[in-house]
């Protein structure tokens, strides 16, 4: 809310204006400009709207210079160590960690709608079969409005509710689904009584000709990259979702929108980048090679995997994702794998570099999710849409949050126009 006692002085050709500030519960004030432009005709320019903020939000708080990352107020280490992904689900959903009861009814609804509508099943028959998962998942989310009609209301609190629960519940059959639809293998049905991760695991590596059990430290894993990636503030994909939310699109259409963001390299495909830069290093003996050439300033090359954009230092959810990749390379075993060779050795050998700890270079999040889901099996045309499935409780959650705020407006960004001003048509004989 607005401090009465701050405000900040803006002076424009010998006007000055006074702008209110606003003193969030943490991170920096932030001056409140909405009517700049009624009052002195000017608009802000921010490219990326990297120094503005859209919106006010009580669901998660990042400091990158500090390397923290909250939900609700409780640090993503102690969730990830103490906590499963339906709980923070809760958490995200309804504000508050559920008492057990609470916890053992939510658990029941989402499981009791994992299972997707039959007919949904030729939906998927009518991509080519080599189609990306991802552009799977766009058009089979997206549809899902036409699918389940009596949760397309965004102006009903119990539709609402419906439609949040059965995006959370469906979302893993259908990226599974989309992934057996890429390899070529039948559609795997859920089963109510595993665990969501190990639910998705099942559905993903399962086969009618053989039984499968789901191993507990893989289940855990999973179910760890799906906690540490549920949620990131506002970053391009949930902005994403909450601006076509703002036009009243229905819940489906948003987080089909906000899969589609996601799918860029620069965002949700970060992983799968650094899978490929692995495999390009090769072996071992290559790695100095690597790190000099991204030492180099005049070499475009870059580490994909270290450092991020947000966090200046560590990022928090590293440290809980190496002790996961850890115990799933123990268990596996990389010692006919080169592409996790590499990975494991370039670790080693940036962390003992002084360049990185300068430039506080650490490893990050995508770069061990995408060495734990290699050693799983999975392809990297599935790490972006095993992050859809994360991510859809922090989109659900920003969207639900956004329908109830009374200041709500369609989004509508302004622009620096730089084009040409108003000129007469010339006809075509005369050009």
């Amino acid at each position: 809310m607005a401090d009465d006692k701050k405000t900040a002085k803006l002076s424009i050709a010998g006007e000055e204006y006074e702008l209110p500030i606003h003193t969030p519960t943490a991170g920096p004030d932030v001056i409140d400009i909405r009517k700049l432009y009624a009052q002195a005709g000017v608009f802000t320019y921010d490219p990326g709207f990297t120094s503005t903020a859209s919106c006010d939000s009580t669901i998660t708080y990042i400091d990158g210079g500090k390397g923290e990352l909250l939900h609700r107020g409780y640090p993503i280490d102690q969730l990830a160590a103490k906590s499963h992904f339906l709980e923070v689900c809760y958490l995200l959903l309804y504000g508050e960690l559920p008492s057990a009861a609470e916890l053992e009814d939510f658990e029941a609804r989402v499981t009791g709608h994992t299972m997707l509508h039959e007919q949904m099943m030729y939906f998927f028959r009518g991509f080519r079969r080599d189609a990306h998962p991802m552009a799977i998942m766009v058009g089979v989310v997206g549809a899902m409005s036409a699918f389940y009609h009596d949760s397309t209301d965004i102006n009903d609190p119990w539709q609402r509710e419906v439609a949040s629960i059965r995006l959370i519940a469906k979302m893993p059959t259908i990226a599974a689904w989309a992934f057996k639809y890429h390899i070529g293998q039948p559609f795997v049905y859920p089963r109510n009584d595993l665990d969501y991760a190990s639910n998705f695991l099942r559905m993903c590596f399962s086969v009618p000709a053989e039984d499968y059990v789901v191993n507990p430290i893989l289940s855990r894993a999973m179910d760890r990259i799906f906690t540490l990636h549920a949620d990131h503030e506002q970053n391009a994909s949930t902005s994403t979702v909450r601006l076509a939310s703002s036009s009243g699109a229905n819940p489906f259409a948003c987080i089909a929108a906000g899969i589609a963001c996601l799918w860029g390299p620069a965002h949700g495909g970060a992983n799968q980048a650094c899978l490929e830069m692995l495999r390009e290093i090769g072996t071992p003996d290559r790695i100095p090679e690597f790190i000099a050439r991204a030492k180099d300033k005049d070499d475009p090359f870059r580490l994909m995997g270290f450092g991020h954009r947000v966090y200046k230092n560590f990022d928090p959810r590293a440290k809980v994702m190496k002790q996961s990749a850890d115990e799933v390379l123990d268990l596996l075993g990389i010692e006919n794998n080169p592409t996790l060779q590499v990975a494991k050795e370039l670790e080693a050998a940036a962390l003992a570099d002084p360049y990185f700890a300068e430039k506080k270079l650490f490893p990050n999040v995508d770069f061990y999710s995408g060495i734990i889901l290699e050693a799983m099996g999975f392809p990297t045309s599935m790490f972006t849409p095993i992050f859809a499935v994360a991510r859809t409780v922090g989109w659900i959650s920003q969207w639900k949050e956004q329908i109830s705020d009374p200041q709500l407006k369609i989004g509508r960004p302004r622009q620096l126009y730089m084009g040409e001003t108003e000129r007469d048509y010339v006809d075509v004989e005369n050009r």
